[in-house]
């Protein structure tokens, strides 16, 4: 999490929010980092990451850093915009944890004095004082849960279509149900009347969060990253084209030899678009390894870019071929 300095806003309209989250998207896309929650508030931040090459510090320093001079240019403003450095808590990647976590990320939006859900108005539900019209305030908090646009909840209930970069999937999953969406919402839903969890806190003051053999663990070793180096190529390259191929083959229902010279095919066009954003290719790269020109490439790559903008349906092609990918990175990293 990060939090504004001083505790002053972070984000002053939606076109700061919406910047925030196209840098989101490139951190992602950059850095091999998966992103399974977020949340926006006015003066902080919330992201729940898993970063198979430990480079949290390398990808949240450049999200930072490039949101915090464009929100200067934007709106005019010089000086830090970030209360010193971003806070990190390790969490057990296996079990409950990270689930209960994508909770605490989605409830960061009722938990505020309004609700009577910041600080001091949880210790008194806790403690047994039940404010006056309890079930307008519950209904006001469901109010608001539901239509805070600015996290990925709403992606989590199925309301709104997740983005190819936020992996929702992984927690589903582990409500262990065939209707994931409506088990999560459910649970989620649940928590409205007493917020509070023995985990809450943890989040926000433990270093590291799990089991004891997990704790034990963590406690007694360093993670070790890749080398720095000046650019994010090499964090692209875990993805090899083979993978890029064979997501594309699933999706046409053909093999990759009998559209790979056909021009303007938009298997060939995705593929090498692909080639160029997750697996850090360069055009002559991709042209040796398709047999084709360095400039055929190129062209195919502009003509995604210019298709993708017009084309619904192969927007949705787009997104089934990232989920694809997706499942990829991580199978990798197992």
């Amino acid at each position: 999490m990060s939090r504004g300095f001083q505790r002053q806003p972070i984000f002053l309209d939606d076109k700061d929010r919406l910047h925030f989250l196209e840098l989101l998207e490139g951190m992602v896309e950059r850095y091999n980092v998966v992103l399974h929650a977020y949340v926006l508030m006015p003066n902080h931040y919330h992201l729940l990451l898993q970063t198979p090459h430990a480079n949290a510090s390398r990808a949240l320093h450049w999200l930072n850093t490039g949101y915090s001079v464009w929100f200067n240019r934007h709106h005019g403003r010089t000086g830090a915009l970030f209360q010193a450095r971003y806070k990190s808590v390790l969490i057990e990647g296996e079990g409950d944890w990270a689930f209960s976590c994508s909770v605490y990320v989605h409830l960061n939006p009722v938990r505020i004095q309004a609700l009577g859900l910041d600080k001091q108005g949880q210790a008194l539900e806790n403690a047994g004082v039940v404010p006056e019209e309890s079930e307008k305030l519950i209904r006001m908090r469901l109010e608001q849960l539901r239509g805070f646009v600015w996290s990925s909840y709403r992606a989590y209930t199925g309301v709104a279509e997740a983005p190819g970069w936020l992996m929702c999937g992984t927690l589903l999953a582990r409500t262990g149900s065939k209707e994931p969406h409506d088990v999560y919402r459910h649970h989620m839903e649940a928590r409205l009347g007493a917020v509070e969890s023995p985990d809450d806190e943890t989040f926000l003051s433990a270093p590291v969060v799990g089991s004891a053999e997990f704790l034990a663990q963590a406690g007694g070793r360093r993670l070790k990253a890749l080398p720095a180096t000046g650019s994010a190529l090499p964090w692209r390259r875990l993805l090899p084209f083979e993978a890029v191929v064979k997501g594309v083959e699933e999706l046409k229902g053909e093999e990759w030899a009998s559209f790979v010279n056909r021009h303007g095919d938009w298997g060939r066009d995705l593929a090498f678009y692909m080639g160029r954003r997750r697996c850090g290719l360069t055009m002559k790269e991709l042209g040796d390894v398709a047999g084709v020109s360095f400039v055929a490439v190129g062209k195919s790559v502009s003509r995604m870019e210019r298709r993708l903008s017009e084309n619904p349906g192969l927007r949705e092609q787009f997104a089934a071929l990232e989920k694809i990918l997706d499942s990829e990175i991580i199978a990798l990293q197992n």
